[in-house]
């Protein structure tokens, strides 16, 4: 993700990832995809590097991703967070 979209998450997504607890943020990171949407991701996937997709499909295809990248950057966030809590700076 570019440094000026990350910028724009982090804004974004600060007031939420601060309501995590740690139980949440153990939630989210072993969150996984359901089979079935996990199988059609991977399809999507494959036919996007094809260069196959349907505008319909496409549409799909980015909601996915977009949402993957959510997931991963509010995973990511709440680590840092921990970090900072657990770790403090000298």
């Amino acid at each position: 993700m570019a440094s000026t979209e990350t910028l724009y998450l982090d804004r974004l997504l600060d007031p939420v990832t601060r309501c995590f607890t740690t139980s949440v943020a153990r939630q989210i990171v072993d969150l996984r995809a359901d089979p079935a949407v996990q199988a059609r991701l991977e399809e999507l996937a494959e036919k996007c590097t094809e260069g196959q997709l349907s505008p319909e499909e496409s549409t799909e295809y980015r909601t996915y991703v977009l949402a993957i990248d959510m997931i991963a950057f509010s995973r990511q966030k709440r680590a840092r967070s921990l970090a900072a809590i657990l770790i403090p700076d000298e």
